[in-house]
């Protein structure tokens, strides 16, 4: 059986506030394996920006075992988990974070410019490739002001992907899309999992749910529900028409 991308054991993050510890995650058990779409749902308070900050090493446990790739990440120091992270995992915003008075060809390949991701190759050149997967290589060259919201969220996507990453983090990605441009992006995360992506995206619109395999729903830093999405919904299948009378 191949070793599962992320594997948490009885997971704790504490914070201490006015003097009062507040338990942001009791006790995450979850395992995602490779491939998977998994969508993580809760209200505000739930814990899930918090797991997902633990699940990109960008927030350290207070007890418990994460082992990303079969890695223990836990033990790692600050400069090893940074690596880890730049090598092994791929982050889209809500807010898509791009340099504004950058390409989106250059906002893509910046990544490559750091660690051990020259590989030998042209970054610019891996960056064109990305552009084009995620359907933008006539917008090479445009800054993020001449782009509409969904292509920047592509740019945004391609740049994640740029690394080659074993795991896709999207917080909250159609956040600040309308209906229209949402569904645009989420059929595009689900042709990329479709290619093979293990994505794991933070959101709390269930009609987003929908298009993941499996919907794991937060309340009070615990899991309390983890269910598979086996149907797509008529309403789903319209929207994908839509997309496509979109494209």
């Amino acid at each position: 059986m191949s070793v599962p991308v992320v594997a948490l054991v009885d997971v704790w993050r504490s914070f201490e506030v006015g003097g009062a510890v507040i338990n942001a995650l009791a006790g995450v058990d979850l395992v995602i394996n490779a491939g998977e779409m998994v969508a993580i749902l809760g209200t505000s308070g739930s814990g899930k920006s918090t797991l997902l900050n633990v699940l990109g090493c960008l927030d350290r446990l207070s007890s418990g075992q994460y082992h990303l790739d079969g890695e223990d990440v836990v033990t790692l120091d600050d400069d090893a988990l940074a690596a880890r992270r730049n090598a092994r995992l791929g982050f889209v915003f809500q807010s898509f974070n791009l340099l504004p008075r950058t390409s989106a060809l250059d906002n893509v390949a910046l990544p490559l410019f750091y660690g051990r991701h020259r590989r030998g190759s042209d970054p610019l050149a891996q960056a064109r490739q990305a552009l084009e997967r995620v359907g933008l290589g006539e917008r090479l060259h445009h800054h993020p002001n001449q782009l509409s919201g969904g292509q920047q969220q592509r740019v945004a996507i391609a740049r994640a992907l740029v690394t080659e990453p074993s795991l896709l983090l999207a917080d909250e990605p159609t956040g600040n899309l309308d209906s229209h441009t949402t569904v645009e992006v989420m059929v595009l995360l689900q042709s990329l999992h479709a290619e093979g992506a293990t994505i794991i995206l933070v959101t709390h619109e269930r009609d987003v749910a929908m298009y993941c395999q499996r919907a794991i729903t937060l309340a009070d830093g615990r899991v309390v529900r983890d269910v598979s999405v086996s149907q797509r919904s008529a309403e789903l299948d319209l929207a994908r028409l839509d997309a496509e009378r979109l494209a």
